[in-house]
């Protein structure tokens, strides 16, 4: 387990859980306790449940009232105060479902809220179709080939390589105004990637072929 955390914020419903024995932190912001109750899962098992709790029903749900975190600030949205929480019990791993769905303004604000983590938690969103996070200058991913590989500039990168790609870059630059690296797929196992300037996301979906 170590100081790995799981994370379910108010986006899409997963459709099946990870093995939660892998981790030593279990929680959800407010938002993503309805649906966590809604599928059954056992509720015991998370640590806290954070937010500003605009989205709390109350009933039931107040059998887990002393789990509850309550974080009002307004100026920050609970994806952010949840991670803000797990920073501060020492975890430095998150695995995040529940990103994505629903308005995409909320899906860019969690890319953003990710960002703004970087150098202190390597965060991981997972849904029904890819993994996605942001990765260092120097990177490499085994047990890819046929996978979709997106690389996307955040919001730009530059003097970036890569190998094991159907298209592959070399010393290219990326940006959003301009040229992006989606929909390409791994051709080997192995895919590295090394850029030198900026921020990059990757996305590693489905099977490709």
């Amino acid at each position: 387990m170590g100081n790995k955390a799981l994370l379910f914020i108010n986006g899409d419903a997963p459709k099946s859980f990870p093995g939660l024995e892998n981790y030593g932190l279990i929680a959800c912001t407010d938002g993503a306790f309805h649906y966590l109750k809604n599928l059954d899962f056992p509720l015991k098992r998370l640590d806290f449940i954070s937010g500003d709790f605009d989205s709390h029903s109350g009933a039931d749900e107040n059998i887990y009232e002393e789990k509850f975190i309550h974080t009002p600030d307004q100026n920050c949205t609970d994806f952010y105060k949840a991670l803000e929480i797990i920073l501060e019990k020492g975890f430095t791993h998150v695995d995040v479902f529940g990103g994505s769905g629903g308005e995409q303004d909320h899906f860019l604000g969690n890319l953003t809220v990710a960002f703004s983590f970087k150098g202190q938690l390597n965060i991981k969103f997972y849904d029904e179709f890819s993994e996605y996070y942001f990765i260092p200058k120097r990177y490499s991913v085994k047990g890819v080939k046929d996978k979709m590989i997106s690389l996307y500039p955040f919001p730009a990168v530059e003097n970036i390589t890569t190998k094991g790609l159907n298209w592959p870059l070399t010393n290219g630059s990326l940006s959003i105004t301009s040229r992006i690296g989606t929909r390409n797929f791994a051709i080997e196992d192995e895919v590295s990637i090394e850029y030198e300037n900026g921020d990059l996301l990757i996305f590693i979906g489905k099977n490709y072929l």
